[in-house]
């Protein structure tokens, strides 16, 4: 492996680490089950750091069944992710919309 490879593996790592150690302080201090917020976010953390993890399991084991497995694991996550953009976007666009109906003192 080069320099370039081993930087991505221990990038990667440390993605899969610090969104682990998000989802447990997380967890442990806000009540994140009971907004769609809370739990948005910690499902996109938790799919940002199933991707650092893909990435450093599949330079460990990148040929035969489980890099097979690995990459279909991939496709997934990264229609997960795009699943979570979009209703990213669709709560902006809500929170947008539910502050201008504040601003105009319009009822709900």
């Amino acid at each position: 492996m080069d320099c370039a490879q081993l930087a991505n593996i221990a990038a990667s790592g440390l993605v899969a680490l610090c969104s682990a150690v998000f989802a447990v302080v997380y967890n442990r201090y806000a009540p994140w089950r009971s907004t769609a917020l809370g739990r948005h976010i910690m499902t996109f953390t938790l799919a940002i750091g199933a991707l650092g993890v893909y990435t450093v399991a599949i330079a460990v084991w990148d040929h035969g069944v489980p890099a097979m497995v690995f990459r279909a694991t991939r496709t997934l996550l990264l229609l997960v992710i795009a699943v979570l953009v979009m209703q990213r976007t669709r709560m902006v666009v809500r929170a947008q919309h539910e502050g201008a109906a504040d601003d105009l003192g319009v009822r709900r």
